[in-house]
């Protein structure tokens, strides 16, 4: 008799755990569906990158630059549906970023340039990297945001400076000035280099 009682007592022990684990594992998924919806939120709100508002002349440098162009209309389109877009528009924003260091116009090929772009790139690239974390750090993700905004104004200002530069006019005897410190062109020294004991 207790044998059959125990045999008839263990299913139903086995029986009512599971469905304790059952409720337990559907409170946990609500749990990250409502936290996962709170940080879609989140990073939603904050997810708006200034658009280049440049000069009509910068403008019209810029249109011939295929990788700027690229990433500036990588970075106008807003993912709208999930976290997951978010993510892979990260990715997408982080490989064209990358390639904004090739095919500079000559105008704006120095460092000033060069070195805006590459701060550009590694907040872009962090961006990536936070929003692609299993647990994403919501806070580190929306402080990037206006750290890239600021990083875009600087290298339009940076190229609004080259081209006023540009308009000024050279004083009577600098470009001779210019060409002395030149390093390029110096005569090279006539005495032979002796070695070093």
């Amino acid at each position: 008799m207790k044998f059959k009682f125990l045999l008839f007592l263990v299913p139903l022990t086995v029986l009512l755990s599971c469905q304790d684990e059952d409720a337990i594992r559907e409170k946990e998924r609500l749990k990250n569906v409502e936290k996962s919806e709170v940080l879609f939120e989140k990073i939603n709100k904050s997810w708006n990158f200034n658009a280049f508002s440049g000069s009509e002349e910068v403008r019209s440098i810029l249109k011939n630059w295929n990788e700027w162009n690229d990433f500036s209309r990588e970075l106008s389109q807003k993912p709208k549906s999930s976290i997951n877009a978010f993510r892979k528009k990260a990715i997408a924003l982080s490989k064209k970023a990358e390639a904004l260091n090739n095919n500079v116009p000559e105008k704006f090929n120095n460092p000033q340039v060069k070195s805006r772009i590459s701060i550009i790139v590694s907040q872009v690239h962090s961006l990536d990297l936070y929003i692609n974390l299993d647990k994403i750090p919501a806070e580190k993700v929306v402080g990037i945001i206006p750290n890239i905004n600021k990083g875009m104004q600087s290298l339009e200002a940076q190229f609004q400076e080259i081209l006023r530069k540009e308009k000024i006019p050279l004083e009577q005897g600098e470009s001779d000035m210019i060409k002395m410190l030149d390093t390029s062109r110096a005569i090279p020294s006539s005495k032979p280099i002796l070695p070093v004991n």
